[in-house]
């Protein structure tokens, strides 16, 4: 199995998510990151999707993707040719005998100290899934209380963007004429 991540563009209206996400789920194909936000244009969304399978029926969900009306372009982006980050979250045990070690932890990564308290720190860091991965390792022997991690975002290296990689153009509804 290969990994890959999906730059979808679609339309921003309610059920869209639902609708790609069953997509994928009728194929038996597990999301292994989703993350869905704005554009710079108000009415497109764009969903970066990680799924982990073969180059075929990868093929074949685009192609059904691709079918639906509220999809208006999937890219999908090599882990060289693109940016790729995550956001993590994460609230450690930090009492006054451990605070120094776990915030030296913290500048080696880093990263940044976004709450404390009494005996915990909440910590912020943004970057690949391997540096969460690494930096996790290194912070578990003080204690994790809690932890949050988004789902990958990414966008093509260099100059051009998925938008204007040819849009199909949204549709908005006319009003009906009027009476009178």
């Amino acid at each position: 199995m290969a990994r890959h991540t999906l730059s979808v563009l679609v339309e921003n209206k309610p059920g869209v998510l639902a609708r790609i996400a069953a997509l994928f789920s009728r194929r038996g194909f597990n999301i292994d990151s989703l993350a869905v936000g704005p554009t710079e244009h108000s009415d497109v969304s764009r969903m970066t999707i990680v799924v982990n399978v073969e180059d075929t029926p990868l093929e074949q969900v685009t192609k059904q993707l691709n079918k639906l009306i509220e999809v208006l372009k999937i890219v999908e982006l090599d882990g060289t040719a693109s940016v790729n980050r995550e956001l993590l979250l994460v609230k450690l045990k930090a009492d006054a005998d451990s605070r120094g070690q776990v915030l030296d932890v913290v500048q080696l990564f880093s990263a940044d100290v976004v709450d404390v308290a009494p005996d915990a720190v909440t910590v912020q860091l943004v970057g690949s899934s391997q540096r969460l991965a690494d930096f996790l390792k290194v912070v578990e022997p003080f204690g994790i209380r809690e932890l949050v991690q988004s789902g990958m975002v990414a966008i093509g290296r260099g100059p051009r963007s998925i938008s204007e990689r040819t849009l199909r153009p949204v549709a908005v509804p006319t009003p009906p004429p009027a009476v009178g």
